[in-house]
């Protein structure tokens, strides 16, 4: 295992060749989901509110309101959760954004 290639359930990111594996099997990720998955890796166990992810990950000012983030996270759930409903890893924290937990 390299530094770059972080592990969480069935799931393997190589932050440096941008490139996500669940099950083995490549998931396609979009560039701008792929930084908003290494933004998550970087900060794990970290309350992420929606105005930081936007700010940090989109370039965006404070503030502003868009549904951007939870639409990227509804996605990710989806190509990397076993069961998006109930997710284990990226988890929303009522009223005030997301944490990763790994």
């Amino acid at each position: 295992m390299r530094d770059n290639d972080f592990y969480f359930g069935s799931v393997h990111v190589d932050l440096v060749g941008t490139e996500a594996r669940r099950d083995g099997a490549v998931v396609n990720l979009p560039a701008r989901e792929f930084q908003l998955l290494r933004y998550f890796i970087e900060h794990r166990d970290a309350i992420l509110s929606r105005d930081e992810l936007l700010k940090q990950v989109w370039g965006f000012s404070a503030n502003m309101y868009t549904r951007t983030v939870d639409v990227h996270v509804a996605s990710l759930r989806q190509k990397l959760e076993s069961d998006p409903k109930q997710p284990r890893f990226i988890l929303t924290v009522r009223g005030l954004g997301y944490k990763f937990k790994s």
